[in-house]
């Protein structure tokens, strides 16, 4: 009935009619218009919301949270790992991606085994020195309280106590003894003064003798000490050292081993691999800091050496002027500034999933069954690696298993970041770490291609979090020759790291001899090589 007379209400006319059809399909438009644009500014909210919300994890994890990139459901994680296993052996595989002889081969997971140290026997620790004490009875107490006897010695009981000793300072006086010819003298001619030759000294006329100045250096780039605390720590032991002293102090140390850090450059660059990374290295300027950067290059096991590299900016000059000869395969984030020297040195430039898979875990509250899905399969990857590592794979071999069994797992992968893509809303922050993956997809699978290329970039990263350690007890750098110093005694304390050597006495050695060590006998003071000369035979010095 009502419908009825809703359309008796209506005029005949057939002009007003269509007014009327115009004026509501108009106003139906703006409100489809209206709600649309709600929708829009409600999808737009919701993914800032979400963005904001994995900018506040992201804070809390750095300030609170562990450092390794794990998920938070674990339980969900291996769940979903099985139903994703499951599926990916049941898919067909494309017959280019895995070599003819290649089975559905299955990743072992690691076995985990924990043993506890318990206590140290102190016994074995032959390298320490060791003092005898020894406790005997009095005379009064050696007879029997029974018979009166003398009792007889039947044997003894050890124990063993480790005792520091804090170090001290010593001054040591150089005496150089002069002679003259009396006869000469007299009969008033040139009397041929002489004298005996001083050992060249690291800084000339310098008060430092090479153990002091190699204290320095270790306690401020291998202990991250900075040298204010030095100097107080100096003045409890009697002779205070000022600061800016120690400063200079460091300074002349790495002018004297510029020579040798030329040298570990070298090496570096004959790497077939060099994994680099960067960081902020602030620089004290007029009213505030200047935001310089500290990069490291970390040679391959063939060139085992950390060199470090001091610029001004971040720009793409700095490893641009130091890869200009470099001609093979660089290992680095995603950083923009490498693909200019990377095309015009024609490099290869390989990627990190370390980088990758932390994306995924940082963007892992706005969808967790993509993170956990995602990780998990990047930790096959890893499974792979660990498997090659603890077999002591050569490269050959490590290649072949790569593509054996990686390949297979990054063609699945690819399938799902696509798939993932066309699911999320462009500006989605899990969509951020899904064109991430994609965009460096073929940096990504440089490692399937070389086994000696690492799957990541983690060894540049670790020399990274050092450099930010030293930067949050020292804050700063002077000026750009503070940079270099800091650059050129990080690299040797880094490679001294490497290789397990102890730095101070390394550093001390090197002080003593460097300075009337001819160029042609520089290799032999490479960290490595003096490790080698050391185990070997005589201690070297």
């Amino acid at each position: 009935m009502e419908d009825t007379s809703t359309i008796l209400s209506l005029p005949d006319d057939p002009g007003i009619l269509k007014s009327m059809i115009v004026i509501i399909t108009r106003e139906r438009d703006t409100a489809t218009r209206q709600r649309d644009e709600v929708q829009r500014k409600a999808e737009q909210l919701e993914i800032e919301k979400l963005r904001l919300e994995v900018e506040l994890l992201r804070y809390k994890k750095w300030y609170y949270g562990p450092r390794a990139d794990r998920l938070q459901q674990p339980g969900d994680v291996a769940q979903l790992l099985l139903q994703f296993g499951q599926e990916l052996e049941s898919r067909p595989v494309n017959p280019a991606d895995v070599p003819a002889e290649a089975g559905a081969a299955e990743v072992d997971a690691k076995e985990i085994r924990r043993f506890r140290k318990g206590r140290r026997n102190l016994v074995d620790f032959e390298n320490l020195p060791a003092v005898r004490k020894v406790y005997d009875l009095a005379e009064n107490e050696k007879p029997c309280p029974c018979c009166g006897e003398e009792r007889r010695k039947i044997g003894e009981e050890s124990t063993w106590q480790i005792e520091y000793i804090p170090g001290r300072f010593e001054r040591i006086e150089h005496v150089r003894i002069k002679y003259a010819c009396k006869h000469c003298e007299l009969n008033a001619e040139n009397p041929q003064i002489a004298m005996a030759p001083k050992p060249i000294q690291p800084i000339d006329k310098g008060m430092a003798g090479p153990g002091l100045l190699a204290y320095v250096v270790t306690s401020k780039y291998s202990d991250y000490l900075p040298l204010y605390r030095l100097q107080n720590i100096f003045q409890r032991n009697g002779f205070e050292i000022d600061r800016a002293t120690q400063s200079v102090w460091c300074g002349d140390v790495a002018d004297l081993f510029n020579p040798l850090y030329e040298l570990m450059v070298q090496r570096v660059l004959a790497s077939h691999v060099v994994c680099t990374d960067d960081t902020v290295m602030p620089m004290l300027a007029p009213e505030k800091t200047k935001p310089a950067r500290m990069w490291v290059y970390v040679g391959d096991e063939h060139n085992p050496y950390n060199v470090f590299q001091f610029t001004l900016s971040r720009s793409r000059d700095g490893p641009s002027k130091f890869l200009k000869d470099y001609k093979q395969t660089l290992l680095a984030d995603a950083y923009g500034g490498y693909d200019g020297v990377v095309v015009a040195s024609g490099i290869t430039r390989a990627g990190c999933w370390a980088h990758a898979r932390r994306k995924f875990v940082d963007a892992e509250k706005t969808h967790p069954s993509i993170a956990a899905e995602a990780v998990m399969t990047i930790g096959r990857l890893y499974a792979i690696e660990q498997r090659a590592k603890e077999e002591k794979l050569n490269v050959s071999a490590r290649l072949a298993l790569r593509q054996h069994e990686s390949r297979p797992i990054l063609s699945a992968l690819r399938d799902r970041l696509f798939a993932w893509k066309d699911q999320l809303l462009p500006k989605h922050p899990m969509s951020e770490a899904v064109n991430y993956a994609l965009n460096q997809w073929a940096e990504l699978n440089v490692f399937v291609g070389d086994g000696a290329v690492p799957i990541d970039n983690n060894v540049s990263e670790r020399e990274m979090k050092r450099i930010v350690l030293n930067r949050k007890n020292s804050l700063f750098v002077g000026n750009e020759r503070g940079g270099r110093t800091a650059a050129i005694l990080s690299s040797i304390t880094s490679t001294c790291r490497r290789h397990g050597i102890d730095p101070q006495h390394y550093l001390t050695q090197l002080l003593t001899n460097l300075p009337t060590t001819p160029m042609t006998q520089l290799p032999t003071w490479l960290p490595d090589a003096w490790k080698r000369r050391a185990e070997s035979g005589p201690e070297c010095g």
